[in-house]
């Protein structure tokens, strides 16, 4: 929810599933958080990063590697000459 200057107020923001754009509830403590580093062409950290989250169920299919290297090919973080297999 947000107050009338456009700030949000509530006490409790509920995470998205990276993978699926499921909500993440506060109970699933099998769901986790990547950071995922952003680097320049000589491979140092330029300060930026980009977050993933993945529930517990994505995981506890064996499908949270999977979904992080199609997303890290989807943002570009991978090249696109990256072979999958």
């Amino acid at each position: 929810m947000q107050n009338d200057s456009g700030e949000v107020v509530d006490l409790y923001i509920p995470r998205k599933c990276s993978a699926t754009n499921t909500l993440i509830s506060s109970k699933d403590h099998a769901s986790v958080q990547l950071s995922v580093a952003e680097v320049d062409d000589e491979g140092r950290m330029t300060g930026g990063f980009k977050t993933f989250a993945f529930s517990g169920k994505l995981r506890c299919a064996a499908e949270s590697d999977d979904a992080l290297n199609h997303l890290c090919l989807k943002d570009g973080i991978f090249p696109k000459n990256y072979n999958m297999n």
